[in-house]
Formats: structure tokens, C-alpha cells, sequence
């Protein structure tokens, strides 16, 4: 018999329960899945196929938006989660970007943001947002350090640039390259949109840098890292951790071999040592990704994803003592929960926030790639 809903709350009540304490938990999620961001969205958007729809006793509602790669659309989307949805979490920012348009809304809402892309926040900003991608300085320097080893001493730049992440990494190396003896500049930029970098390939080639960093992501970085091979660049060709995944490779091909690429250590989870915590953690990943999506699938930028749900679900439990979901509380407690959580295994590293270190990477979670016979190879795991 189907009890009228007075009377269900009244039963519920009998058993001292309450119709708040069915609140389901309510996770939002923008990605990137079309538009020139699709090459990173695409894959955490797919990843999200693979998360739990229950968790800690709680049923999961997973919310999940295309931002089509305009941070206008990011904005969009959140104040959407926000006011229509209720989510508990956000998970959102493909690129820096569409961060920067989800991080002032999850702050005044009192929302943890789960920031899929690098980025630069302050203030309260800073104290809602956690970051996946691992910091640029700490990717930065073992690229300075190998430039250092071979005795470089200048450096260029090409990237995107006006862009938050090609400023991003600018304000990173302009302080960082002198203390390696490695003058940085100058500096080339390009939009993620450009098809073509021809006319700033050849202003770095006329100054002739002995190794020149490429800022940029999936396909574009691929594309400037091939015109400066097929124009007869013969310096060092460097890539950041936007870069790594299966389309750079295909786009590539011969010419971006023997590139040095800093990376998180999941697209090479098979070459890392067996007491790297992200090699057990690495292997669930790529396991049920290729399974589900096919071989080679696998891409670093949707292991940011699957991290954020790894810390996610470490502090659910936690938030679960103190609150229901649904409520500020519980968005505060989950907050406070994953700035306390310690040694939490992902595929990119191993996360130890606090409340002045919303990235929470060591060493663990980077890895020195180069482009060996087409394929990724570890050359160094400090």
C-alpha cells in the first residue's frame, strides 16, 4: 500500500528518521567535452561514466555539463549547480580559464570546487578551490633541471600567451630560470584556436635559443612542436603537463620525437616503481578506462577527474559524522575534511593538502617523459 506523503513523513518520523536524512549527495560537473578544450574534456567527462552512483551509504547524483570550451558557458553552468541543483561539490575548469569563471561563484556559495585545470587563486577563492593538475612550479623544475644538465642557457617561449595558463608558467620561469643560470625569453605566443604558428617560429629561430618550452595543450602543443622540427629547429624542445595524451602523439608523430615532457605519472603507470603509491592506483584507472573506452584510450587529463572523485569520496565519510547533505554544513565539512586528509593515493601523485596548500603534490606526482620510437618513456621519476 502506497502511504499518502503526511503520513510516509510520519512513519519515517516513528522510526526517527527524516526526509533530510534521505538527502542524496549532489556532485556538479563542467567539462570541456566539444570545442578546442575537448582533447582534455573529453576524457573527464568519460571518466565520470565511471564513478559510483551510491558511496558511504548515500546515493550519488552526478550533474554533468559540456562548457563547449568557453569559460562564459563555465559561469553558466555553476550558477546552475548553485541555484537550481544544490550540488554538495563542484567538479569544473578543463582549462585555467574556465577555473578562473568557477572559482568566485563556489567561493561565495561556500562550495568545494575540485579545479581540473592549473590556476593561480587567492584569497577566498583559494580556500574553496583544490587543484588536480600539479603545480607549475613544481613541474617546472625538472625541466630547468634537465635544461641545467645539458648546459643550456637560454630558453624560449611558445605557448599560449595571453592565456591564463601561458601567464601562468611565464610568471613561473621569468624568477625560476636565473637561479638553473638560464635566461628565459623571448617570448612567442599563440591562441588555442591558431592553426598555425609559422611567423613566431621564425622570430625564435632568428635568435637561435638552445631549447625552447612549448606551452600549450593536446593538439595546438603538438602542432607548435612540429613546426619548430619541420622549420629545422635542432635546440631542445620542451612540453608542460598540458600536453601529454594519445592526440599529441598521433598529431605528432616523428616530428615531436625525442620532445621532454614533464607528466604526472599515470600515462606510464606500468614504468613506475612498485612502491610508487600511484602505480596500484594508476592500474584501477587505466584499467577500466581502456575497458570501457578501448586500448590507448587512456589520457592524463581525465586522471585529473578521477582523482578529484578519489578525494572526494576520502571525505565524504568525514563530512557524513558532522552533516547531511544538501546543506552548508556539509559543503563545510567537506571542505575542511579534504584539507585534513592525508596520504591520499591518486593516479597523479599523492595528496596531502593544507589550508596553505590547496595542491597538495610532492615529488611523487610528477615524472620526466621523452618521446621515444613514438611512445612515452620515463627518464626520470624525481
Amino acid at each position: 500500500m502506497k502511504l499518502p506523503t503526511k503520513k510516509l513523513a510520519v512513519a519515517l518520523a516513528a522510526f526517527g528518521l527524516s526526509t533530510a536524512a534521505l538527502a542524496d549527495i549532489t556532485i556538479g560537473v563542467s567539462v570541456s567535452a566539444t570545442g578546442p578544450g575537448a582533447v582534455l574534456g573529453g576524457p573527464q567527462k568519460n571518466t565520470t561514466e565511471l564513478f559510483p552512483t551510491s558511496f558511504a551509504g548515500e546515493k550519488i547524483n552526478w550533474v554533468v555539463l559540456d562548457d563547449a570550451s568557453d569559460p562564459t558557458n563555465t559561469a553558466k553552468n555553476i550558477a546552475k549547480f548553485i541555484t537550481e541543483t544544490k550540488v554538495d561539490v563542484i567538479m569544473a575548469g578543463t582549462t585555467t580559464p574556465g577555473v578562473m569563471a568557477a572559482a568566485g561563484p563556489a567561493a561565495e556559495s561556500k562550495t568545494p570546487l575540485i579545479a581540473l585545470a592549473p590556476n593561480r587563486l587567492d584569497g577566498e577563492k583559494f580556500k574553496w578551490a583544490f587543484t588536480m593538475p600539479q603545480p607549475i612550479g613544481l613541474m617546472a623544475e625538472p625541466l630547468l633541471e634537465h635544461a641545467k644538465s645539458k648546459g643550456y642557457k637560454t630558453l624560449a617561449f611558445l605557448g599560449y600567451h595571453p592565456d591564463a595558463y601561458g601567464e601562468a608558467w611565464i610568471k613561473t620561469l621569468e624568477p625560476m630560470a636565473g637561479k638553473y643560470g638560464i635566461t628565459f625569453g623571448p617570448i612567442e605566443g599563440f591562441a588555442r584556436t591558431d592553426t598555425s604558428v609559422t611567423g613566431q617560429v621564425l622570430k625564435l629561430m632568428s635568435v637561435k635559443p638552445d631549447a625552447v618550452i612549448v606551452v600549450a595543450s593536446g593538439a595546438p602543443a603538438a602542432m607548435a612542436h612540429s613546426s619548430l622540427s619541420e622549420r629545422g629547429y635542432k635546440g631542445q624542445i620542451y612540453q608542460t603537463h598540458g600536453a601529454p595524451s594519445p592526440v599529441f602523439l598521433k598529431n605528432g608523430g616523428k616530428a615531436v620525437e625525442n620532445g621532454v615532457i614533464v607528466a604526472g605519472p599515470l600515462l606510464e603507470w606500468e614504468q613506475l616503481p612498485d612502491s610508487h603509491l600511484s602505480k596500484k592506483v594508476g592500474a584501477e584507472y587505466a584499467k577500466a578506462y581502456e575497458g570501457k573506452y578501448g586500448k590507448d584510450s587512456l589520457s592524463s587529463f581525465g586522471g585529473h577527474m578521477w582523482d578529484g572523485w578519489a578525494i572526494t569520496s576520502r571525505a565524504i565519510p568525514v563530512a557524513l559524522k558532522k552533516a547531511k547533505p544538501g546543506t552548508e554544513a556539509f559543503r563545510v565539512a567537506l571542505r575542511d575534511a579534504i584539507e585534513s586528509e592525508r596520504e591520499i593515493a591518486g593516479v597523479h601523485g599523492v595528496f596531502n593538502f593544507s589550508p596553505t596548500d590547496h595542491s597538495g603534490f610532492d615529488s611523487r606526482g610528477r615524472v620526466l617523459l621523452q618521446v621515444q620510437g613514438g611512445a612515452f618513456k620515463v627518464i626520470s621519476t624525481k
